[in-house]
């Protein structure tokens, strides 16, 4: 122990208490306004999020009732009929309803929290000790009295802070990332539900048109105007087109979940239909029973919509990407922290325990002894190596990672635009080429038919063809779609709009046109050939 003036002591402590006050928690609203901004360059959308949105229930009673609710209703989201209202639902306002009412989306951001306190927790010294011992001996009792800070965490706070910092930003970019993801998954999801809807519609009209094809076939058979064996594949289209209907109600089912599970909607049952275990009349009664009563599916609209009047060229895709992904981004600065740790376990490799103190001695009937006392780690048996050489792996690692996924990041792009020009080339040609030829044959072929200058043969086959045809094209429509999506995704930010072009002829439904069925009242079908025509 060493005496020191009592006036230099008390006004080191004093320094050291304001230095420990003013280590306050940072507040994270400058971080969810980033986040805000990072997600509205990337989406277009903004994700609403606010401190009071992401705060803990305070008391436990309070949770669990946040718990017992629908959890878009917990998070205070709007329900999805006051957003949508009687229009269809668009991709915009799906991608919208999403960010402000998915559940998984909000544990996402929770993780900012998370990182918030850790920072908050970086900024804070460890808290002093006070000891205090007493001593009996013949001579009388010895008091000593003690308060020791630490030195080391002192002299680190600044670097440990900033290691902290760095991982709350990359924190923030991972949140942001889980935004712009669910934002792709809901775009992607809402193409798919359009898509097996329209292609829903279409099934049902061909059904429709196997079975008058399959009536009429029956009648020209009891006529003896047709052989049976024709007869008999035209069943078996039948219920080949039936089947077909079964799979597009499914798939309409599933992709239709799929995006209900992303906008947060609990139940998505049809108006009127009473949940598994509930009894029928009750289903009226849950419309108004509060957060857990049924929301209605919004309305899809009829089609997708029509395509781009060319496809876009992007020259600087890859090192958009590379300047716009948040993974990039969040990959950097992981790297950054490690630096940042590399330095922190050079700098405290043999001395990672310091300690300084105040102490203070008495003894009855002599003056009061003042110093100060110091506590060093001795690096005997641990001289820091291994932590140095785990820092240093992790900096090497974070590295390696990094540069792999600037190159996965730039082949994403390649990738991703060769399938989004190829899918446009693909679906433009089903549009321009392929659909209007196989309508104008349709036509021409009824034409025929009804001046008896083909047979009832030609039209069944050309329904056939025409099935196919129009299938084809609202994939290929799909996957277009889909593809600007990924390649959306691969950049990290919107496209440039592209203005549309008139569409193929359709219906009045907004559909393709059916497939041509002869008239069951045709006067006098051309009767068929004893041999059986090819399908």
């Amino acid at each position: 122990m060493f005496p020191i003036p009592p006036r230099r002591l008390r006004a080191t402590v004093v320094v050291v208490a304001c230095a420990l006050a003013g280590c306050a928690a940072p507040r994270p609203d400058a971080a969810l306004y980033d986040l805000d901004a990072d997600v509205r360059l990337r989406t277009g959308h903004d994700l609403g999020a606010t401190p009071a949105s992401l705060a803990v229930p305070a008391d436990a009673s309070a949770l669990r009732a946040s718990a017992a609710v629908a959890p878009a209703a917990a998070a205070g989201a709007m329900p999805a009929a006051a957003v949508i209202g009687d229009s269809p639902l668009d991709v915009d306002t799906a991608i919208a309803l999403a960010l402000a009412r998915n559940p998984g989306l909000r544990a996402d951001l929770a993780e900012l929290l998370v990182a918030d306190a850790d920072l908050a927790q970086a900024s804070r010294l460890r808290n002093p000790q006070f000891g205090f011992s007493r001593l009996v001996n013949s001579e009388g009792v010895d008091i000593d009295r003690s308060v020791m800070f630490d030195l080391v965490g002192l002299l680190t706070r600044g670097l440990r802070r900033d290691i902290e910092q760095r991982r709350f930003d990359r924190a923030r970019l991972v949140a942001a990332d889980a935004a712009v993801r669910l934002a792709l998954d809901t775009r992607r999801a809402w193409i798919e539900a359009v898509a097996a809807r329209q292609a829903l519609v279409y099934a049902r009209q061909a059904v429709e048109a196997a079975e008058a094809s399959a009536e009429l076939g029956r009648r020209m058979v009891a006529a003896g105007n047709w052989p049976r064996l024709s007869l008999l594949r035209e069943q078996a289209f039948l219920a080949d087109t039936r089947a077909r209907l079964q799979r597009a109600e499914l798939a309409a089912t599933a992709t239709r979940e799929r995006l209900a599970r992303l906008i947060g909607l609990e139940d998505v049952r049809p108006a009127g239909m009473p949940a598994r275990g509930e009894a029928p009349g009750t289903a009226a009664l849950a419309a108004g029973a509060g957060p857990q009563a049924a929301e209605p599916f919004p309305r899809l609209p009829d089609r997708l919509p029509p395509l781009p009047v060319a496809a876009l060229d992007l020259p600087h895709a890859e090192q958009t990407a590379l300047d716009n992904r948040l993974d990039v981004q969040a990959a950097r600065l992981d790297a950054e922290a490690a630096a940042r740790d590399l330095g922190l376990a050079r700098a405290t490799r043999f001395i990672n325990v310091a300690e300084v103190g105040y102490i203070n001695r008495s003894k009855p009937g002599e003056p009061r002894a003042d110093g100060y006392e110091i506590s060093l780690e001795l690096p005997l048996f641990d001289q820091g190596d291994a932590r140095r050489s785990r820092a240093e792996a992790l900096y090497w690692q974070r590295l390696q990672r990094t540069a792999q996924l600037a190159v996965d990041a730039r082949s994403q792009v390649r990738e991703a635009h060769a399938r989004y020009r190829a899918g446009w080339q693909l679906a433009a040609r089903y549009r321009d080429e392929l659909l209007p030829l196989r309508q104008q044959i349709a036509e021409e072929n009824l034409l025929r038919y009804n001046a008896m200058f083909v047979d009832v043969f030609t039209l069944l086959v050309d329904a056939r063809e025409q099935i196919e045809a129009v299938t084809g094209a609202i994939e290929t429509e799909r996957d277009f779609w889909l593809a600007e999506a990924d390649l959306q995704a691969a950049i990290g930010r919107p496209l440039p709009a592209a203005p549309p072009v008139a569409t193929a002829p359709r219906s009045a439904s907004g559909e393709a046109p059916p497939p041509p069925v002869p008239a069951h009242d045709h006067a006098h079908p051309q009767p068929a050939p004893e041999h059986d025509h090819a399908h």
